[in-house]
């Protein structure tokens, strides 16, 4: 791969562009997402739903859209320019962590305080497009699984059929269930937990598209098999469109490893069913680490790479892995597409 500096000095000479210093907004959010524009400002804090929050801010909502995750699970926030996000999982202690974190804080969203509403606990963070117009989003899932090991050792000590898997299965592809999945119409969870990470890029390439949003607001969702680097080649062209977001892209994501390599979270945990949430518009592009509710501290005397290939019991996640091959890929959509 060619040395980053000298990358960049290549790409000025050839494609005339003179690329800007990237100037951090210090923004994120998940993949629920109100377009709003003005600023943030509180301390975290729990706070109980009270209707007078609710009519004091009435006026500052706005739409907003999801492109992937579980409907219920997201809010518009109470202050401006911020999104609810159902509180599960390690979500709120590892945003916590992540805050504190000198390296990765700039790449996550920040947290403002827990809400409670209807008798459940949703999360008060940054609105991610806050400082973006006519926004472009990508959500991309990081890693070679997007199951925990925990998960997996339940399901193969309590193994039981599952149609409503074989159902999705075969919606995919017909033709993966064996003969006797076929008599009984299900196949266990295990079966289909690793079949499915093999079925798009996740274990061979370390990340998946899950889903873009474009700029004409067209949403497209039709990622589950799109596995081979050149499909995913066009599935990046399309949503960047122009080289000078492509660039910027790039830079982040040089910018994205470097910390990940300094920070002490990223040492001692393993991201599991995390996403990179990619955004741009005309004037700037950002990537932030998002969804940390499978996100655990390794076990004591455990300790990976985020690399090597994932065997059960030995805690890889791939994340490493999926970064390298993006910045691999964008750099060669960049080395051979004109705008």
């Amino acid at each position: 791969m060619v040395h980053r500096t000298k990358y960049w000095q290549q790409s000025k000479n050839q494609n005339g562009y003179r690329i800007p210093k990237y100037q951090d907004n210090d923004c994120g959010s998940n993949l629920t997402i109100r377009e709003s524009r003005d600023s943030l400002g509180s301390s975290a804090s729990e706070v109980e739903y009270r209707e007078d929050i609710e009519e004091e801010n009435k006026q500052h909502r706005r739409s907003f859209f999801q492109l992937a995750g579980h409907k219920e699970c997201f809010r518009v926030g109470f202050r401006e320019n911020t999104i609810l996000k159902k509180s599960t999982g390690n979500e709120e202690i590892c945003l916590l962590r992540l805050q504190s974190d000198q390296a990765l804080s700039r790449f996550v969203p920040k947290i403002f305080g827990k809400i409670k509403q209807d008798e459940e606990y949703f999360l008060e963070m940054q609105d991610l497009l806050a400082g973006f117009r006519d926004a472009s989003v990508m959500d991309i899932k990081i890693g070679y699984r997007t199951y925990c090991e925990e998960e997996l050792y339940k399901a193969l000590d309590e193994p039981q059929l599952r149609p409503d898997m074989y159902k999705k299965m075969i919606e995919i592809d017909a033709t993966e269930p064996n003969e006797e999945e076929r008599k009984v119409c299900a196949v266990t969870k295990p079966r289909y937990m690793i079949w499915r990470e093999t079925v798009s890029s996740t274990a061979s390439l370390g990340f998946r598209i899950e889903a873009m949003r474009l700029k004409d607001g067209m949403v497209h969702k039709d990622f589950k098999t799109t596995k081979e680097e050149e499909e995913i080649s066009r599935a990046l062209i399309r949503f960047t469109s122009t080289q000078l977001t492509r660039l910027r892209y790039l830079d982040r994501l040089y910018d994205l490893k470097e910390a990940l390599l300094r920070s002490s979270f990223f040492r001692t945990h393993e991201l599991i069913g995390s996403s990179l949430l990619f955004v741009h518009d005309e004037d700037k592009a950002g990537v932030w680490l998002i969804d940390f509710a499978k996100t655990r501290i390794l076990p004591q005397g455990i300790q990976i790479d985020h690399r090597t290939k994932w065997e059960l019991g030995n805690h890889e996640d791939g994340y490493l892995a999926g970064i390298d091959n993006l910045i691999r890929i964008f750099t060669s959509i960049i080395e051979r597409v004109k705008d």
